[in-house]
């Protein structure tokens, strides 16, 4: 079966093919960033409108790169949610029209469940149950992973997710959008430690974030006297490793808590190199083992939500011929996600 996958939740336009027998075939991603760098944040409306510019053109160039035709696709799966309500309504409506059109089944997709089943799309893929740290711009959890559709969340952040932590701190200082990355570039000329930033949470002997104090702690010392521009390489070093060792404890609780030794991180933070690193000497340390997605499948992606359809699909998901109907779901819970096996 072969299985195309729509991906327009936020600001990356993301289409792909997979194949249940051959694997991943292909994908293309187009971001938005430049078009959102001048307003330091994204959006809704324009993000839309360039889903609308560039999904046929993606489209097209993902069939070439397979060499396939949308004849032989037997199936579309699109995010239906999270997201931002007009960026959904385009890669849904794309994705239903063509069902119709092609008179195939179509299958709508968590958003958050194709970040957690991202990390089987690789080449050493981990193996069911596993803990799964999801960190992005939009969301911090951990969860319990027992199979396709069994989730159970085990501690989210109870205010910023770590990635928007990264971002609103980057802007605090100075940085230019998006924040997080260039954050963590700067972060590598600094020292940690020079700068005392709470680690939040810490010790709450739960599984819960909270960034927001953290961030409030680096404007007070942004904005202190004396500090100076070339002091924001070592405020950066040291948000960095406390936002890390935060992370890194939460997840090695978790692994703990729930008797398994395989850690699975997904979300675009998940490609801080420095939260790579910590992670990988902490869980080794307990002889567990992180596993992580390609580092060009961490951000939003089509490729996930191929797979993740095709997986529900496999698992024994009931679908049917698109009628056209559809609904998006801008909050939408995983908690609320069904095994393939109790679907209607």
């Amino acid at each position: 079966m072969r299985v195309l996958g729509i991906e327009t939740s936020c600001d990356e336009t993301g289409v792909a093919v997979y194949d249940t027998d051959k694997g991943l075939l292909g994908h293309r991603l187009h971001s938005q960033i430049d078009l959102h760098a001048a307003y330091g944040g994204v959006v809704p409306e324009l993000a839309s409108r360039d889903h609308v510019r560039r999904l046929p053109l993606l489209l097209r160039e993902t069939l070439a790169l397979t060499g396939l035709s949308m004849r032989d696709v037997d199936a579309i799966a699109y995010t239906a949610g999270p997201g931002l309500a007009g960026a959904l309504l385009v890669g849904s409506s794309v994705a239903e029209a063509l069902g119709v059109a092609l008179g195939i089944p179509t299958l709508p997709v968590h958003h958050l469940e194709g970040h957690l089943l991202s990390p089987l799309l690789s080449a050493d893929p981990p193996a069911f149950p596993f803990v799964a740290l999801l960190v992005s711009g939009g969301h911090t959890q951990l969860m319990r992973v027992s199979g396709v559709g069994d989730y159970v969340l085990l501690g989210e952040t109870v205010d910023d997710a770590a990635g928007e932590a990264f971002d609103k701190t980057a802007k605090l200082i100075g940085l230019s959008y998006p924040g997080g990355p260039v954050l963590a570039k700067l972060a590598l000329e600094g020292t940690p430690g020079r700068f005392k930033l709470p680690r939040p949470m810490l010790h709450s002997k739960d599984f819960d974030f909270s960034f927001s104090g953290l961030k409030t702690a680096v404007l007070t010392t942004a904005t202190a006297p004396g500090f100076a521009p070339e002091d924001r390489a070592d405020l950066a070093a040291e948000f960095q490793a406390a936002a890390v060792e935060v992370l890194v404890a939460k997840a090695m609780a978790a692994l703990r808590h729930c008797g398994l030794r395989q850690l699975v991180v997904a979300g675009g933070v998940g490609a801080n190199l420095a939260l790579r690193a910590a992670l990988d000497a902490a869980a080794a340390k307990r002889k567990a083992r992180v596993f992580y997605p390609e580092l060009e499948l961490c951000t939003d992606n089509g490729a996930m939500i191929a797979f993740a359809g095709a997986m529900r699909l496999m698992a024994g998901e009931q679908v049917e011929a698109s009628d056209g109907r559809f609904a998006v779901r801008p909050r939408w819970s995983l908690q609320e996600i069904t095994p393939p096996q109790a679907a209607a």
